[in-house]
């Protein structure tokens, strides 16, 4: 046993040594901060704009952008790499190239990133082996994402990391987790990125960051989008042959892999873990809806700096060299796809894992054991990197639907939704409005439960097991109201984001908590004339206040519900309340829209 860690801690060491021997033949000028500090540092904001100036004025290959701004105030850089000098994102979509896009810093706490697509840019424009992986490939890279949370900088806020000695904070200039932000859009970051997104279109999407949780021999671990619920032919070829093709790149640069270590507080071993679920919230879950193949890389945090940069900086390399044989395979399978969504009727609102299958990992772990807490009076969890382990264990990979729904022929928002109606205009989403008022027979749904959390996540009280109702109602819209028809290839954006039950939806992100509260009431005194008018009336609502109070003892005793179960049910309650403000148009209709 002492013999593997020895040889597993030389073979760190070596990794490290490895980062910089071909960057030890680099002029001076060209060195990083993280090469010239010997891996011991990250470069600042600052810094890597300024040394992204110096490539983009000597290489004609890169050029440095600036898109929108972000919640520091600053704008949100992109760099781009193209062999042939072209920079016009419809020129090269035209052209066929293929895009691959990468983001860094989303937390720049974890900057592994920064650095790696630095030295890949640098190396890129100066050594012509690497240059013929970008024949049909463009590079599009964020190299700070999170830029308020890139300028806040310690040494502190990274409590278990080994490296670098400073590094940004993961919160952004407003205290927000930007993983999280992809759908609800509250920073100006994630639209600053929706239109960069939206813009380049790109094929493969990669977000660099640095895991926690778990110990284990790996250095670096990756999450893929889940192929279950990208599906069609581009899930099926995500599992069965780009993934295994990427662990072979990693495996032959003596980088083996695994996927994301999903477990917190326990061992992966021997229960095994399931696949991580990518709900449009973060990244790679908000790339799925428009048919791009979506990476999240995970270093981890226990091992040296040097090596997690160059793990990175392989793992992109890897990703270049599959997409300089496989491109026009991705490229094809994309656009099938997403012709496929125009035409496709059923989604999938939620997923959960399925525990009745899964495949067999051989997993690279150390042995672990609970022993007495030497700061607290209960037992820790304690790894043994000198006992290192080979096994195989379960890896719950597949996931099943939850909720499913048949789409509408088209959805209509009145006007006065303007966050969501700039949404879908942001997300590249097809949309006309009415060119006059008009009464129109729709299908409404009225929430008719629902779950809030207690405590506030991303500045929201987040909605989730919501359970909706559907009504036929003939619903007046203005002129100038929206009306979204679902035969586009947006349509996985459309529905997960107006589909209440779906897990992040517009719904549960609390876009629409105006309509959960009543506001219109009555007098009780007043109304209680009114209400003995309105039964003697009406014998079906006398017949289902007489059910009520026969079948619910608690109903028949309380009198001030039984009022209210009047008034509920007569023309006065406002139909608004609980009422989903947009429609779905279930019956091909004529609408009048200009």
């Amino acid at each position: 046993m002492m013999l593997k860690y020895f040889t597993n801690i030389l073979t760190l060491c070596l990794a490290c040594c490895c980062v910089f021997y071909g960057f030890a033949q680099q002029k001076s000028e060209w060195l990083t901060k993280f090469e010239q500090t010997q891996g011991q540092e990250t470069l600042t904001y600052s810094e890597g704009i300024a040394y992204l100036e110096k490539l983009a004025g000597a290489y004609p290959e890169i050029k440095l952008l600036t898109y929108g701004t972000t919640d520091s105030g600053l704008p949100l850089h992109l760099v781009i790499f193209s062999e042939d000098k072209n920079f016009e994102p419809e020129d090269l979509q035209a052209q066929g190239k293929l895009i691959f896009m990468v983001n860094n810093a989303i937390h720049p706490g974890e900057p592994d990133g920064v650095d790696a697509t630095m030295m890949l840019l640098r190396d890129l424009a100066q050594k012509k082996s690497l240059q013929k992986l970008l024949k049909n490939t463009v590079l599009i890279a964020i190299p700070f994402y999170n830029i308020g949370g890139a300028l806040n900088r310690s040494a502190y806020s990274r409590a278990n990391q080994n490296g670098p000695l400073s590094y940004g904070f993961r919160g952004n200039a407003r205290n927000l987790d930007l993983n999280r932000d992809f759908i609800k859009a509250d920073s100006k970051n994630a639209l600053a990125f929706t239109e960069i997104f939206q813009t380049w279109k790109p094929h493969v999407f990669l977000d660099n960051h640095v895991s926690n949780g778990a110990d284990y021999q790996y250095v670096m671990t990756y999450l893929a989008t889940q192929p279950d619920k990208l599906g069609g032919g581009l899930g099926n070829y995500l599992r069965n042959e780009f993934i295994p093709h990427l662990n072979q790149q990693m495996n032959d640069k003596k980088q083996p892999m695994t996927p994301y270590v999903n477990v917190f507080g326990r061992t992966p071993e021997p229960e095994g873990f399931a696949g991580f679920y990518d709900s449009p919230r973060y990244t790679s879950g908000y790339t799925t809806l428009f048919h791009t193949l979506g990476f999240i890389s995970e270093t981890h945090m226990l091992k040296p700096y040097p090596a997690r940069v160059q793990a990175t900086y392989q793992l992109m390399q890897s990703f270049l060299e599959i997409l300089a044989t496989e491109g026009e395979k991705i490229k094809a399978l994309r656009a099938k796809q997403a012709q496929d969504a125009i035409s496709q009727n059923e989604f999938v609102l939620d997923w959960q894992v399925r525990r009745d299958t899964s495949s067999v990992l051989l997993f690279r772990g150390y042995e672990a054991t609970r022993i007495p807490s030497k700061v607290s009076t209960g037992q820790r969890l304690k790894y043994h990197p000198d006992k290192p382990f080979t096994k195989e264990i379960p890896f719950y990979e597949f996931y099943k639907p939850s909720i499913s729904i048949q789409k509408p022929i088209a959805y209509l928002i009145p006007q006065a939704w303007h966050k969501v109606i700039d949404l879908m205009k942001r997300n590249d989403v097809e949309m006309k409005q009415l060119s006059q008022d008009q009464i129109i027979d729709l299908d409404a749904y009225y929430i008719t439960d629902f779950k809030t959390r207690t405590q506030p996540y991303e500045s929201h009280y987040v909605h989730y097991q919501t359970e909706v109702e559907k009504k036929k109602q003939s619903i007046f819209l203005r002129k100038g109201d929206y009306v979204i028809f679902t035969n586009q290839s947006s349509n996985r954006y459309i529905i997960e984001t107006l589909e209440p039950q779906a897990i992040d939806s517009f719904f549960n992100w609390n876009f629409f908590d105006s309509i959960l509260q009543q506001k219109e009431g009555y007098s009780s005194y007043v109304f209680e004339d009114l209400a003995e008018e309105l039964l003697k009336n009406d014998a079906t609502l006398r017949k289902k206040l007489k059910e009520k109070i026969d079948t619910d003892e608690a109903f028949a005793k309380n009198p001030d519900s039984q009022l209210y179960f009047i008034y509920q049910n007569s023309p006065y309650f406002e139909k608004e309340y609980m009422r989903y403000p947009i429609f779905r148009l279930e019956e091909n209709i004529n609408i009048l829209t200009e």
